[in-house]
């Protein structure tokens, strides 16, 4: 048996740039074999012939996972593939910035699915008559408190890291573990992709998304149910569970809103 074939493949989203790239060099260096799924086909052959210098195997499938029924036809294009995962890799997310009322109502749905209702769909899939296996869901520190001016984002990341916890504690005494990566401000595209221009997010402290990708690689190895990067944040975790809702709405306002 090769190291690829030991170390199973993983099924990576959002893949073709930021911490899902991250992830999928993560799990080449590993030894994993790949499946890397993002829109962008020449980002995805890219990144599939440099992973393939490991030694592992890398497939790319293109497509819009934010389209009617792309769940359903990811899944449907891993069997026709004769592709078995072992390992789940829900990172594929966008963000929106401003006040809720302005906000394009087509950009709050789109990331509603991509950041929510295409992991749940995912998530469900791969468990499915499964006893063994990983799921690493990318969470955020954001999802841990209210969030002004980019309600949607805070809400569905909240979503996620309460989720992915749920899952742990399910199978908590199974071969099957679930892990959410909660990561603080990291150094990708989201902030300019979500108009996050005037935000105070990530000038005093930001992470690469190498560092993220090793902490989410080594914890989901772990078992551990979270994972939250770099000591700073972790320290800010446990800290905002004693700030009252109140300060943390005012933080929020502070933190997210123009300067």
């Amino acid at each position: 048996m090769s190291d690829s074939e030991a170390a199973g493949t993983a099924l990576i989203t959002g893949a073709s740039a930021g911490i899902g790239a991250a992830l999928a060099r993560e799990f080449a260096r590993h030894g994993h074999d790949l499946v890397l799924v993002a829109r962008r086909e020449d980002r995805l052959e890219s990144l599939a012939a440099d992973l393939e210098r490991h030694g592992v195997t890398a497939h790319v499938v293109a497509m819009d996972l934010a389209a009617d029924d792309a769940p359903d036809q990811l899944w449907a294009t891993l069997e026709d593939r004769g592709i078995s995962v072992q390992t789940l890799v829900n990172n594929v997310g966008v963000g929106t910035h401003g006040p809720f009322a302005e906000s394009d109502p087509d950009a709050e749905r789109r990331q509603l699915q991509l950041n929510v209702s295409v992991l749940v769909e995912l998530t469900r899939r791969f468990l499915d008559d499964r006893d063994a296996g990983q799921v690493l869901n990318v969470g955020s520190v954001a999802g841990f408190v209210p969030g002004a001016y980019m309600a949607g984002y805070y809400a569905s990341k909240a979503y996620v890291n309460s989720f992915s916890q749920a899952l742990a504690a399910e199978h908590r005494d199974s071969a099957l573990d679930v892990t959410v990566l909660c990561p603080g401000p990291t150094e990708t595209e989201f902030q300019e992709r979500a108009g996050m221009g005037d935000s105070a997010v990530g000038r005093t402290l930001c992470y690469t998304p190498e560092r993220v990708a090793r902490a989410g690689y080594r914890g989901l190895q772990r078992g551990d149910p979270v994972v939250v990067p770099g000591l700073a944040m972790t320290v800010l975790v446990g800290l905002l569970s004693f700030v009252p809702r109140p300060l943390q709405r005012w933080g929020s306002r502070l933190v997210n809103g123009n300067r």
